[in-house]
């Protein structure tokens, strides 16, 4: 098979940010439409309106501006990479580029936790952060929690129990 190399968005942020939330690298279905988690089976959305009151049926911009609102910064670990279809499995490791978290932490410093939409974007982020401590205490005191991916390759946790999971996000807002 050949890999395709493929790009993530800049991040989702203004100065009111105070959870982050990581995905891997956005699928074929976000990368198509240039949105972030526009798979229509993927729980993204439906947690963050059920979290957030919103409807989900808003526009991409609006769902966006409702995030930023609540406190809430959407990026992916990867800047890029190399990957065949749309699965975190699929990334080729060593054509990992990360995404620059010491610049962006520095610009939005009120950014307290982390919460990382799967297992990759976890062990990627912490991995990096761990370097980043460092550099820059404030990678000491910042909270980083995996959650379950809200992708609909990840069918064996329902709903339900995602969203009993993704609440934890509320504690820092």
């Amino acid at each position: 098979m050949v890999e395709a190399r493929v790009s993530s968005f800049a991040p989702v942020v203004d100065e009111r940010a105070r959870v982050l939330i990581l995905g891997s690298m956005p699928g074929i279905a976000s990368l198509s439409a240039q949105e972030y988690y526009a798979h229509p089976r993927n729980a993204f959305w439906p947690i963050m309106g059920t979290l957030f009151q919103f409807d989900v049926t808003l526009g991409y911009s609006a769902r966006l501006e409702k995030l930023k609102a609540s406190g809430v910064a959407l990026w992916d670990v990867l800047q890029q990479c190399e990957r065949d279809g749309s699965l975190d499995s699929s990334i080729v490791t060593s054509s990992q580029q990360l995404n620059s978290f010491a610049a962006f932490f520095q610009a939005y410093p009120g950014i307290q936790a982390v919460f990382c939409n799967g297992n990759k974007a976890y062990q990627e982020f912490t991995r990096e952060a761990q370097r980043l401590k460092t550099e820059d205490s404030r990678f000491e005191a910042l909270h980083i929690q995996s959650l379950p991916s809200t992708s609909p390759a990840h069918a064996s946790m329902t709903f339900e129990k995602k969203l009993i999971e993704w609440r934890s996000l509320l504690l820092f807002l």
